[in-house]
């Protein structure tokens, strides 16, 4: 699978790296790739450095946000072109101390983040996913045979739910199926299952609970 990855810190950069270890072609993107060089090295693979208007024109199978939410506007505006019936899966999360005002908008609306995001890229499949674990977990439990973390997702349609189910057991995750994108409150920051690192078993029964 071609996967651009929109934004590359911690979760990005991570995501991507597991991914071209496990084979997929992987498209790192930042407003300065030339700054992603080493990032790549450590990849290794079929990964490389693009800019995000690259990635867009790329025509990937699926498009990783994990840049601040506060991006999504513009990216969504930006590249309206480029992402038509493509899977997005969302990574971001809202959080006004850092993306101002647009994101308690969105905290205090009566719709969760990932319908935003979903609201914003319409010509996209949407699933929401990789946004509640923790960066150094999502870097040091990857592709483990037992003891497994078990990764939330949610989805919009089959596709972007069979996508994101295959990238999260791809890299050695077990994938809990929430729902739709309207369930996603409880991945959103300070909710339920946010932040959470558990076992399959256990999370099911925090989601169920």
């Amino acid at each position: 699978m071609k996967i651009g990855v929109i934004g590359s810190g911690n979760i990005g950069g991570n995501l991507g790296k597991h991914w071209a270890k496990a084979g997929h072609e992987v498209l790192f993107s930042s407003r300065h790739p030339e700054q992603l060089n080493d990032l790549v090295k450590e990849a290794g693979g079929k990964a490389q450095a693009v800019s995000v208007e690259k990635a867009f024109e790329a025509n990937a199978d699926a498009y990783v946000l994990a840049m601040p939410f506060r991006a999504i506007d513009q990216l969504s505006e930006l590249y309206a072109g480029e992402y038509g019936n493509k899977v997005i899966i969302d990574a971001t999360n809202p959080y006004p101390e850092r993306d101002g005002e647009m994101a308690q908008e969105v905290r205090d609306s009566n719709r969760n983040a990932s319908e935003y995001t979903a609201m914003k890229f319409n010509t996209a499949k949407t699933a929401k996913a990789f946004n509640t674990i923790h960066a150094e977990h999502l870097k040091e439990r990857a592709f483990r045979n037992s003891d497994k973390l078990a990764v939330p997702y949610a989805a919009q349609d089959q596709e972007s739910k069979q996508v994101a189910q295959t990238l999260i057991e791809d890299i050695g995750f077990e994938a809990v199926y929430v729902g739709d994108l309207g369930k996603t409150n409880i991945m959103d920051p300070d909710q339920k299952i946010y932040g959470k690192s558990m076992d399959r078993q256990h999370l099911e029964d925090l989601i169920n609970s």
